[in-house]
């Protein structure tokens, strides 16, 4: 109640990105004072009434944050405050970049939606190693590390950026997600195609299996791919050892609006999440698991902005599910409702 009718009103007037930033900022410090932060844990914290295994590792309920809302892992000790089950940082890169230039993302109030075209902007996998380090709840949520490549790291070339990363950040997350799927690092999504994913994942599941526990990866993938597509992508995952698929990242598709086409157009290029991906990553969600039975994972993630859209998700066949458009427009408080499920 406190968030719908007071805070989002004062944070929406606010551009996109500053106001994320001030809202984590001021989470942080409240969680950061012992009293208030026992308030918020009791006001949010809703548990499931059992845990759920999910490739060799204990969720302590199905939702999590999805990769993007705390790209660096600065705001870690806060969100764990929330019963998240798990929280995805990144999508990091070897080297620190600034990503696209602002303003880059976006409300579509009209449509419960964002549209981002933020470009990988992060400080550089160490500074996240280094924030890890000092993460103070390991033991309370699980930890995923969502990978990505440098703009100017050449496609050919990309793979050195993922298993660097994958190197870095191993000793550090439980499991890893790599990100193939973003529309706004120019050529990334063409590393979807069969060659270039199988020499990827290929890659990592051979860094991998060089490790004296293996630990579990995710590929992520674009909604906007075909079926067809996506079982080929099906059929790579199991000859490269991959362990499941989050379905989906954002999409670049803009039919279907109550949004004005003119400030769609004004908007440009990025990618939309929230409401309106909603039917659609349900779907392939869908689509997967007649596919692909347990004990392969799938994640649900795209619109989920209430329990009901998330048990969806689940009914579908999503192990997990994961949030970040609902998030923003819903407040912390949907976090509980879906760890209820």
């Amino acid at each position: 109640m406190f968030y719908q009718f007071f805070l989002k009103p004062i944070l929406f007037v606010i551009p996109a990105e500053r106001a994320h930033y001030i809202a984590m900022r001021l989470f942080s410090f409240v969680t950061s004072i012992p009293g208030l932060r026992t308030i918020i844990r009791y006001t949010f914290n809703s548990e499931s009434k059992t845990t759920v295994e999910v490739a060799g590792m204990r969720f302590k309920n199905r939702v999590g944050l999805a990769a993007g809302f705390d790209k660096n892992g600065v705001f870690l000790n806060a969100l764990s405050r929330l019963p998240f089950g798990h929280i995805e940082v990144g999508t990091i890169t070897p080297r620190a970049q600034s990503g696209n230039p602002q303003p880059r993302l976006f409300r579509l109030p009209a449509d419960d939606a964002l549209i981002n075209r933020m470009g990988f902007n992060n400080d550089g996998v160490q500074s996240l190693v280094n924030q890890l380090r000092k993460f103070k709840n390991r033991n309370d949520v699980i930890i995923g590390g969502n990978i990505g490549k440098n703009k100017d790291t050449a496609l050919d070339r990309a793979a050195d950026d993922y298993v660097y990363c994958f190197e870095m950040l191993f000793d550090y997350v439980d499991y890893f997600t790599v990100n193939v799927s973003s529309p706004n690092t120019p050529g990334l999504r063409s590393l979807q195609e069969r060659e270039p994913l199988e020499f990827l994942l290929g890659t990592l599941d051979l860094a991998n299996g060089m490790k004296d526990r293996r630990k579990p990866i995710f590929l992520k993938i674009a909604p906007d791919l075909s079926f067809e597509q996506i079982d080929e992508i099906i059929d790579i995952c199991k000859s490269t050892n991959v362990d499941g698929i989050i379905a989906s990242n954002t999409t670049i598709d803009r039919s279907n609006l109550n949004t004005s086409l003119a400030k769609v157009e004004e908007i440009g290029k990025g990618g939309l999440s929230g409401k309106p991906l909603s039917d659609r990553s349900t779907s392939i969600v869908s689509h997967i698991r007649n596919q692909m039975p347990p004990p392969f994972v799938i994640v649900g993630v795209g619109g989920i902005s209430s329990a009901q859209d998330a048990q969806l998700k689940i009914d579908a066949g999503a192990d997990l599910v994961q949030i970040y458009t609902g998030f923003i427009y819903a407040g912390p408080g949907l976090v509980g409702r879906i760890a209820a499920l």
